[in-house]
């Protein structure tokens, strides 16, 4: 843990998943307040004034660590945006979707530490040969965009990879409770990735109805939604369910481009609201800081 720590610089090796919807300033800098890594989901924003505001913003306030998140071959300004960054006095990046090899020399060119997100055993161990401080493990219960491979859950996942390298292993995806965090630590991390337990947090800016879908959310009440050559999990509402009872093929009926609207509306006939399995255990709308300390106490 103190290798994680020494990299990220805080308090307790929590990391905020860097979801689109959480980029608020606010919200990354209460991550980082309550001892945890806040983090900015840089990967589709090529704005270089907009993330300078943002950074500026987060740093009015809190005068504790943060870092961002690119996603390597989703955003052509990342060598600008990194350069921001490191203006900023911002110490430690994540990357993902992508090769690091693309974008590795330029983060250790401008003395950044990084750790990279990854969803295989095998592209941990490729990450860490390009000069990645640490990775960030990512099983199939997790949130977020998957792949539309066979993927392993964490209970398999983080021990091959504990096992194939030697930087500090970050587990991401069903974790939102003290059992889950000592869970992933007695499986061989380091520390743990948090995405849909912050997205339903109070100082969460996701809408209030995103919130409620995470918190309704029972056993099995996720699903992937095939989105062509990658998926999303999402959470099943009565439409999507009725789609999935008729066989329907579900990427004629949900276009990606309009999950925006759907997620800030709550009109999730339009577009699924998205979530981890872990939804099932999340019961209620908690501060970011009691979420962290009920892990790590």
């Amino acid at each position: 843990m103190s290798q994680l720590l020494e990299v990220l610089g805080t308090r307790y090796p929590v990391i905020q998943g860097p979801i689109g919807q959480l980029n608020d300033p606010k919200m990354v800098a209460a991550v980082s307040e309550a001892g945890g890594f806040g983090m900015l989901a840089l990967g589709f924003v090529q704005d270089i004034e907009k993330i300078k505001q943002m950074v500026a913003q987060v740093k009015e306030l809190t005068d504790k660590p943060f870092g961002a998140n690119l996603m390597i071959a989703m955003n052509p300004n990342n060598d600008a945006i990194l350069e921001v960054l490191a203006e900023a006095g911002i110490q430690t990046v994540t990357t993902s979707a992508g090769s690091p090899k693309k974008l590795y020399p330029k983060i250790k060119e401008l003395g950044l530490k990084v750790l990279h997100v990854t969803l295989a055993a095998p592209l941990a161990l490729k990450a860490t040969e390009a000069g990645a401080e640490g990775v960030v493990v990512s099983g199939m219960e997790s949130g977020g965009l998957r792949t539309t491979r066979p993927e392993s859950t964490n209970l398999i996942l983080i021990p091959l990879v504990c096992d194939m390298v030697d930087v500090p292993v970050v587990a991401a995806g069903g974790i939102a409770d003290r059992r889950g965090y000592q869970a992933a630590l007695a499986l061989g991390a380091q520390g743990v990735q948090i995405g849909t337990a912050f997205l339903a947090s109070e100082e969460s800016p996701a809408s209030q109805a995103w919130k409620e879908a995470i918190i309704g959310c029972g056993d099995g009440g996720t699903t992937l939604l095939p989105m062509g050559g990658m998926a999303m999990r999402t959470i099943i509402n009565p439409k999507l369910g009725e789609l999935m009872a008729a066989g329907a093929d579900l990427t004629k009926e949900y276009n990606m481009m309009n999950a925006y609207e759907a997620w800030s509306t709550g009109n999730f006939d339009l577009f699924p609201a998205g979530g981890g399995q872990i939804s099932a255990l999340i019961k209620e709308i908690k501060p970011v800081k009691d979420i962290i300390q009920g892990m790590v106490s």
